[in-house]
């Protein structure tokens, strides 16, 4: 008889919970400060929660908005150009070394380094409170390699059976792409986007710390690290954490959804 597989939603809610004991254990054991002195590098979660709600939401969110927006534009970009490469790639063959060591590239690359330079050549926000130009290139430059990767192999997941039938009736490689290699790559390609959304909240937050913006998720951060407010610095860290567990979340079911063969599949 074989085991039944514990449900996504429950495995989330067991890590969650799982990680919030560890950060409390930690809190409360190994961070503790010493005696006269205030600052707590690290709080319990009952007081990073306990802030979050005195302040209210709409507190944070005049600078998440921005870092969200920065995110959700740099997607777009890194995972449109990744797609239309790995596409491009099955029309054209001999291009495939060429995109798959750019994307190696990019996925080598420090991103520190890469935004000190980005912050010269684009610049920040060009008005206060607009999105920043390195902020968006960090966060499209962080999804590139996995959607170009996951999308390849998706592509090449094609049944060949299905690409001869294509082929036989007169089609060709384009014809090959949309009806074919285009579903079977479906869910390798919704699992890569889902990756993607908090890998590109990441690269928003650390272009953000290059400077030239005056309110995001970054700067927000800086500032209460220089006050020594640990508090709110982890009510920011938190807050990203569930932005980034929302969308993905959000992809998760897109991707249910759009591939339902595939989550019949796994429930079987």
């Amino acid at each position: 008889m074989s085991g039944r597989s514990m449900p996504s939603w429950l495995a989330t809610l067991l890590g969650c919970a799982g990680l919030l004991v560890a950060w409390w254990l930690f809190s409360a054991l190994a961070f503790t400060p010493d005696e006269g002195i205030t600052y707590d590098p690290v709080p319990s979660p009952l007081a990073v929660g306990k802030q979050i709600l005195d302040d209210g939401f709409s507190a944070y969110w005049g600078f998440f908005s921005v870092t969200i927006e920065e995110a959700a534009i740099g997607f777009a970009w890194g995972n449109g150009l990744a797609l239309a490469l790995a596409a491009t790639v099955l029309l054209l063959p001999w291009l495939e070394t060429v995109v798959v060591q750019i994307a190696v590239v990019t996925y080598c690359l420090p991103i520190v380094a890469v935004g000190g330079i980005a912050i010269v050549a684009l610049g920040g926000a060009p008005v206060p409170g607009d999105p920043s130009k390195t902020a968006v290139f960090l966060a499209a430059l962080s999804v590139f390699f996995t959607t170009v990767v996951g999308a390849l192999l998706g592509f090449k997941a094609a049944d060949k059976a299905s690409l001869d039938v294509v082929r036989v009736y007169g089609g060709g490689r384009l014809r090959q792409l949309t009806k074919v290699r285009l579903i079977a790559a479906l869910p390798a390609i919704l699992n890569a986007l889902q990756i993607a959304v908090p890998t590109s909240l990441l690269g928003a937050v650390l272009g953000e710390y290059m400077g030239a913006t005056d309110r995001s998720v970054g700067i927000t951060l800086i500032r209460l690290q220089g006050q020594l407010d640990s508090v709110r610095v982890w009510a920011v860290f938190l807050l990203c954490a569930l932005v980034a567990l929302v969308g993905y979340l959000l992809f998760g079911l897109v991707a249910r959804l759009v591939t339902p063969w595939v989550a019949g599949r796994s429930a079987a």
